[in-house]
């Protein structure tokens, strides 16, 4: 198994096909829930499973905040992008009652730029198709 940490994220995998790896990982999953209890840390309880259900792989994973699929694709971290900052500027459109080019644009700009421009070195699209979706935000 592999325990990795990285500011505020702890990771434990491993690969297993057979039922003994399965129930390793969960005896390492125990001894991180205990060392965090000892520790005072929270475990986020969405992202991990510390009960006896069997862990099942996913094929797409969110790391430091960025989607990644088995095959390192980040096509849905565009998707996701691109909705969050949809979102948003529906928000300042609902809830900004000033329409002046002193308030909007900046505003949308200080928004908009924490989203499309967070982790960008790992994820920045490769395909044009998911360049030409960040644009049209």
């Amino acid at each position: 198994m592999i325990l990795s940490k990285f500011a505020n994220d702890t990771k434990l995998g491993g690969a297993v096909s057979l039922l003994e790896g399965r129930n390793g990982i969960q005896r390492d999953l125990g001894r991180l829930k205990r060392w965090a209890c000892a520790n005072l840390m929270k475990l986020n309880k969405a992202k991990c499973r510390l009960t006896k259900e069997h862990i099942e792989s996913r094929s797409e994973k969110k790391d430091m905040g960025v989607l990644v699929d088995k095959n390192l694709s980040m096509i849905w971290q565009c998707v996701l992008v691109a909705q969050k900052v949809n979102d948003i500027l529906g928000c300042i459109k609902g809830r900004v009652s000033s329409r002046s080019r002193e308030v909007i644009p900046p505003l949308c700009s200080a928004l908009r730029r924490t989203h499309l421009e967070s982790c960008v070195q790992l994820w920045s699209p490769q395909h044009r198709k998911d360049r030409d979706l960040l644009e049209q935000v």
